[in-house]
């Protein structure tokens, strides 16, 4: 009986040591304003196991809280790039970036807009 009660004990510390599942993290997505804030933390936000994603104009840093059980920053990056936004590993399609509003044209122009609307 004792070698069972020692069993479970040390089968629930692990099952809850496996549990620390929600990881900090940062990495640098291009944008320039108000809207490429808003757009990059919806397409982060969209991907599932992301519960929280702030874009930072000023330093281009985007802070997520993330389920590693669930997502990656690879899947993040994916999602950010299919509507327009570059990352350090992945460049969004000329395609998707010429879906951006002309204002959020970071390429061309790297200034911060974010005073302007």
């Amino acid at each position: 009986m004792k070698k069972m009660m020692i069993a479970l004990v040390l089968l629930f510390s692990t099952v809850a040591f496996a549990q620390e599942k929600n990881k900090k993290m940062a990495f640098d997505v291009d944008g320039k304003c108000e809207m490429c804030k808003m757009r990059i933390e919806k397409a982060a936000l969209g991907v599932k196991g992301v519960k929280f994603a702030s874009w930072d104009i000023a330093s281009h840093q985007l802070s997520l809280i993330l389920d590693e059980r669930k997502t990656d920053p690879m899947k993040v990056k994916t999602a950010l790039v299919a509507v327009g936004h570059d990352t350090k590993e992945l460049k969004a399609s000329e395609e998707a970036y010429d879906s951006v509003h002309p204002c959020c044209k970071y390429r061309d122009d790297a200034t911060d807009d974010s005073g302007s609307h």
